[in-house]
């Protein structure tokens, strides 16, 4: 969905209370043993900085750090090295094994630019970005923005990411040229929210073959769209 003229705040605060309507509704209940978590919805959501939870639990600042840091931190926990390609992914993983144990429910804020590069930056952070991602039980549920509402920035990260891509990085996003001529016609600020596929999985207790029967889409970009961008590859 997207809100217009609400920002990631408006958003926290919407999904916090359709969670809790939702899952009243369903199951008449807030309080849930999922696999070995206990998970209250009741309860007030905490908020953990993106930056501090990994210093806290690894003693590795992300936005001061080299890539053969991280993979020192990987490799210290047994994590996987091999495809940490970059910091941004290292630095992911180290997240992700963070992730596994949080029970929550927690609202994951104040991600670091380099992770998250699609998405409208922090003012007074400029190094972080406006995104809000629900954990629990060991997953992330969804995924909050406000959005980025800048033609000319979004082409330019989807560039970057794409020579990312180009050069090996396959978690990359990939160019999404049509968004990009959409918000060419105009686009008001705006919050953005996207359910996860695990949220099913986790209260429904399906497995993830069970919950994604999505099929896999064909791209497709039309010759007037190659026209705009003429100096972008869509190889």
């Amino acid at each position: 969905m997207y809100w217009a003229y609400a920002d990631w705040h408006d958003g926290m605060a919407l999904m916090t209370e359709m969670y809790r309507y939702v899952l009243n509704k369903v199951y008449g209940r807030l309080k849930f043993k999922i696999g070995e978590f206990d998970v209250d919805l009741a309860k007030d959501w905490q908020e953990w900085d993106y930056a501090e939870t990994i210093k806290k639990k690894y003693g590795i600042d992300v936005f001061d750090c080299t890539l053969k840091e991280v993979k020192e931190v990987l490799t210290n926990n047994k994590l996987e090295v091999e495809k940490s390609e970059n910091i941004a992914r290292g630095i992911d993983k180290l997240w992700k094994n963070i992730r596994k144990d949080v029970a929550g429910p927690v609202w994951l804020v104040n991600t670091p630019l380099f992770i998250s590069p699609l998405s409208k930056t922090n003012p007074d952070r400029p190094d972080t970005v406006q995104r809000f991602q629900p954990i629990i039980a060991g997953s992330e549920l969804g995924n909050g923005f406000s959005e980025l509402n800048d033609p000319i920035d979004q082409l330019n990260r989807f560039v970057e990411q794409q020579k990312m891509r180009e050069a090996g990085d396959e978690e990359a996003m990939m160019l999404d040229i049509d968004y990009v001529e959409m918000l060419e016609y105009g686009m008001p600020p705006a919050c953005g929210w996207g359910n996860s596929e695990r949220v099913f999985w986790v209260f429904e207790g399906v497995t993830a073959r069970e919950g994604v029967p999505f099929p896999q889409m064909r791209s497709e970009i039309d010759e007037v769209t190659k026209s705009i961008y003429p100096n972008i590859s869509f190889k």
